[in-house]
């Protein structure tokens, strides 16, 4: 049986105006320049600098910023764990960290990795088809150096792409040409590939080098998940012999596209702070990082304009009309954008100023212990804001104190109990841990039982999965993985 049901459901819709608003809101500091720039090339009648022979209304119409005050080089064996021993997380492209150190060999200007590869092409004698099949291979190589393609799926796309038909065995024919390209390690499959290639150049009579190929070879599964045990006994070798032999691994390169980077090509992340907080005169201040920013205005000889054509309606043509609808929708667009971005900085303040006086300890030196718990939640109650405004303006901010610049995230945590009752931030838990785990024994390092324990003496029963969840925000391995010889 049909039947029929008449339902009411409402729907907010949000104005153009309030979709930008919100976008003004979203971008940074050193965003924010770039769009200024935009809406002055497409809106003729807003103009950057101070407004020349400006009356009190048009003054309302200028964007000062005013300030308020308030009292308130080698590789390290993590670069070759096994990816079953990394959060999935982790192994997404882009995911570097601000620690994260790249050691690089000297390069000439202007010579990118794939340029070098393929001026060392020309340098090999190849049939016309191996070069064509060569430099295919290398535009399928990432900038880490890798050939991530599988060989059979490559000669399909030659086959679709270039109606070349060739075979696997010739194309790892060429792959063993590249593979002998510098730097060593270049057209590996994975990172062990890579790792042999490496190994294989040096002189393995020596016999270090020599067991450093076998483990590599042989045991690299054991290698990466640190099962140094198993190596002894499966080798027959001695603690000290497994050493040097690791010392040679770690010195190898995971990465050998990362050598050579192109300077021109490097994408640089310049922090602009948003915010600027400064102790003056035994006072904190907090201002707005208006350095890039221009005083905005309504063009006055548009305005006039307008004023002119509106007291002429009668004699008005139609092209005059149209003009007419032009500048005064330009006048608007212009007056709403000025109010836009005041009110985004009027925002940007008004929720600084609550973080400052929420976090007043943890500005006093700066000490990260004196954070308090502090969610998104505790700064719009007390702006009277909304948490998705909150959310925003903490997206992609900084502010520099007198000793750091820090994300606004940073001041953001959640909270728990100790035994006394008393809340404290997450990150003051982790902190411990980060100490704890900073001094351990690296022969016998701290499981994550022992750690919930350690952390239960001090005050803070937290569960061994929590600690696990801490450990890996610290992007700190399992003790496994950190045991050392």
């Amino acid at each position: 049986m049909l039947k029929q049901r008449l339902q009411q459901k409402l729907l907010q819709k949000l104005s153009p105006q309030q979709i930008q608003m919100i976008k003004l809101l979203e971008i940074p500091a050193i965003e924010l320049e770039q769009r200024i720039k935009k809406e002055i090339e497409e809106n003729p009648v807003l103009e950057e600098g101070p407004q020349e022979n400006t009356s009190d209304s048009n003054q309302d119409e200028e964007i000062n910023e005013n300030n308020v005050e308030t009292e308130t080089e080698e590789f390290t064996l993590s670069d070759y764990l096994n990816d079953e021993d990394i959060p999935s997380y982790k192994l997404m492209t882009r995911n570097y960290s601000r620690d994260d150190r790249k050691t690089e060999i000297p390069f000439s200007v202007g010579d990118t990795f794939h340029d070098h590869l393929e001026v060392q092409i020309g340098l090999r004698q190849l049939t016309e088809k191996q070069e064509i099949l060569g430099k295919y291979i290398l535009g399928n190589i990432d900038e880490d150096g890798y050939l991530r393609r599988k060989p059979e799926n490559i000669v399909d796309d030659l086959a679709f792409s270039m109606n070349l038909t060739t075979t696997e065995e010739e194309l790892m024919e060429v792959l063993r040409i590249i593979q002998d390209f510098d730097p060593a390690g270049v057209g590996a499959r994975d990172l062990q590939e890579c790792l042999l290639l490496q190994i294989e150049r040096k002189d393995l009579t020596d016999p270090v080098v020599k067991m450093a190929r076998q483990i590599l070879k042989y045991h690299f599964t054991e290698f990466t998940k640190k099962h140094y045990e198993k190596i002894i006994t499966r080798m027959n070798i001695s603690e000290g012999e497994l050493k040097e032999a690791i010392s040679d691994i770690i010195k190898l390169n995971p990465k050998p596209g990362s050598s050579y980077s192109d300077p021109l090509n490097k994408t640089i992340q310049h922090i602009v702070p948003d915010f600027i907080v400064e102790i003056r005169d035994g006072m904190w201040q907090l201002s707005l990082n208006s350095k890039n920013v221009p005083d905005l205005h309504v063009s006055r000889r548009y305005a006039e304009m307008l004023e002119s054509y509106k007291n002429n309606k009668e004699s008005q043509s139609k092209g005059q009309k149209d003009a007419v609808s032009f500048v005064k929708q330009k006048l608007d667009s212009a007056k709403w954008f000025i109010d836009a971005i005041k009110q985004r900085q009027n925002t940007l303040l008004f929720t600084m100023e609550a973080i400052l006086e929420y976090q007043a300890g943890f500005f006093e030196d700066e000490d990260e212990i004196k954070l308090k718990p502090m969610i998104l939640k505790d700064i719009a109650e007390k702006t009277n804001l909304d948490i998705s405004t909150i959310s925003r303006v903490a997206n992609s901010k900084y502010v520099q104190t007198p000793y750091n610049i820090y994300p606004l995230k940073f001041f953001f945590s959640e909270g728990m109990q100790t035994e006394d009752g008393e809340e404290v931030s997450t990150r003051e838990i982790k902190k411990i841990l980060k100490d704890c785990l900073d001094t351990e024994n690296k022969k016998k390092p701290l499981t994550d039982e022992k750690l919930a324990e350690i952390l239960k003496e001090k005050g803070y029963r937290i569960a061994r999965r929590t600690v696990a969840k801490y450990r890996e925000q610290l992007n700190i391995p399992v003790a496994r993985l950190r045991k050392e010889l």
